[in-house]
């Protein structure tokens, strides 16, 4: 049977998402729990996308984007139901709003974690967390395209996660094990702040850039 590419979690991110899926020449399962509610966007998207429930969106899913609040992560997986060994991208973070963003990690450390923990069967990977929706959309930007920074314990699934992060037009970027999921949400909380209290907006993104060989230090 094939295997396909899902999405839980259709807001502004998970849209997005899926635009820059089908955009990348990619077919995507749209999970929702009324998915008739996505009419307008299937048709935007055309025959590349299908909408479906959550749990028949992901039945045979390779790999299976999370866009949902943080705390409700753990019951939409469970309610998602991936198949054993699918790999699972927390694209999630853990906050509070206090006169700006508070990183809250679960007991385990991170959303990432969190899930990891809950679902020992799939394989958690953080990444598509630490920009706004609008990155989602199209990565490019002044400079470049965004760096999309991947971290997770498989490591065959960290590269298929890097691999679909060039594919989309993301510089891909290697951040290692899962537990640099912890990191990746506090840089979310980073570009939080810069962006709604920064005075930068939501158009921009991190990326690393290295001083060309030679040049006087």
């Amino acid at each position: 049977m094939p295997k396909d590419l899902a999405i839980v979690g259709l807001g502004a991110v998970g849209a997005n998402l899926a635009r820059r899926l089908v955009a990348s020449g990619h077919s995507v399962q749209l999970g929702a729990r009324r998915p008739a509610d996505l009419a307008a966007l299937i048709a935007e998207l055309g025959h590349a996308a299908r909408a479906a429930s959550p749990d028949l969106a992901c039945r045979n899913a390779e790999l299976v984007f999370l866009a949902v609040p943080a705390h409700a992560a753990v019951e939409a997986v469970r309610a998602a139901a991936p198949p054993a060994g699918a790999i699972l991208v927390d694209c999630n973070n853990p906050l509070l709003f206090v006169d700006g963003p508070i990183w809250k990690p679960p007991a385990e450390g991170s959303t990432a974690a969190q899930l990891q923990a809950a679902f020992p069967a799939l394989r958690v990977v953080k990444a598509f967390n630490h920009f706004g929706a609008e990155l989602h959309a199209d990565p490019m930007l002044r400079g470049g395209p965004a760096d999309a920074f991947v971290a997770g314990d498989d490591a065959a699934a960290r590269q298929r996660v890097l691999g679909l992060a060039a594919a989309m037009g993301f510089v891909p970027r290697d951040a290692g094990p899962l537990r640099n999921a912890a990191v990746l949400e506090n840089l979310a909380v980073l570009w939080i702040q810069l962006a709604l209290h920064g005075g930068l907006g939501r158009e921009f993104s991190f990326r690393c850039e290295q001083r060309p060989a030679g040049e006087a230090r």
